[in-house]
């Protein structure tokens, strides 16, 4: 095993689904990653922080053991693992959507089967074995829980049912099967070694990373928007905007107009921008945002 340099904070980012979205968040967040496909050691633009890759399945353990200080998986995995980390920050983005995953339990869409006691004396096809063995446990339902290599999906027609993970349901409805329970529901996590936790230089370190990630998906849905409004019709302009925040509004030069800026939710823009030009707006901005910090 290659030793933690005790200066240096190692970060796990998740290999695989999560790869690319993780990547595009921290670019968001001031942090460029550089992957190359044939090596499991990214570079950063960040002397003081150093990146390896692991599936997302096992992040938590290697968390946990020190191997490295600090990495991001999803609550489902932490379960799985039994892991006893700090589980410093909730991160919401996925590789689709800002939709928490949800770990299912199906049946094909023909069968008689629907609630998870008929499955008795069953056997279940699903890669989270330890939570749907924990699952099934519980409800005090006999059934033989089996590791799934992929594919899952298929395996309900030659299996009882399947534990699968799904976003957005698309590939339930398209291989045809039924959601008859939901075991958990997941979010990506940032969590740090314990031991590291205590390493002040590094905590703050860590928080700091937390903080803009934060920010980074805070920014995702919003937009600012700049405008400029003359005097007379300031006020005007003024009430259409969003009410939780107050504008910022500076005077120009020639004191008869107005600079105003705002953060809006980007769906918001396509109401408001019409209304703000009827109302007198002019030199209308909308822009992304890679961060927002409350």
């Amino acid at each position: 095993m290659l030793k933690p340099n005790p200066n240096v904070l190692r970060l796990g980012i998740p290999k695989g689904s999560l790869q690319d979205s993780t990547v595009d968040l921290f670019a968001k967040a001031g942090w460029k990653i550089s992957i190359d496909s044939r090596s499991y050691f990214p570079s950063i633009d960040d002397s003081t922080v150093e990146v390896v890759m692991f599936r997302a399945q096992e992040m938590s353990r290697y968390v946990e053991d020190g191997v490295i200080d600090l990495g991001l998986t999803g609550s489902d995995w932490i379960q799985e693992n039994n892991s006893d980390v700090l589980e410093v920050t909730e991160l919401v983005y996925s590789k689709a959507t800002s939709k928490p995953a949800r770990w299912v339990l199906c049946v094909p869409q023909e069968s008689a089967i629907t609630k998870p006691e008929e499955l008795d004396g069953g056997v279940i096809a699903t890669e989270l074995v330890g939570v749907t063995r924990r699952y099934f446990e519980q409800k005090k339902i006999k059934v033989k829980v089996e590791f799934s290599w992929g594919a899952t999906e298929v395996k309900a027609r030659l299996l009882d049912g399947i534990v699968d993970i799904t976003e957005t349901g698309s590939s339930i409805r398209a291989n045809n099967l039924r959601i008859i329970d939901t075991l958990l529901t997941s979010t990506t996590r940032l969590i740090a070694n314990k031991k590291t936790w205590t390493d002040n230089v590094k905590r703050e370190k860590i928080e700091n990373i937390s903080l803009l990630l934060q920010g980074a998906i805070n920014a995702r849905e919003k937009v600012g928007l700049k405008l400029n409004a003359p005097r007379e019709h300031l006020q005007d302009i003024i009430r259409i905007l969003p009410s939780e925040k107050s504008p910022t509004v500076s005077p120009l030069a020639d004191g008869t107009w107005s600079a105003v800026e705002v953060i809006v939710e980007e769906k918001q823009q396509r109401e408001l921008i019409p209304k703000l030009k009827r109302a007198g707006a002019t030199g209308i901005i909308s822009y992304p945002l890679n961060k927002v910090i409350p």
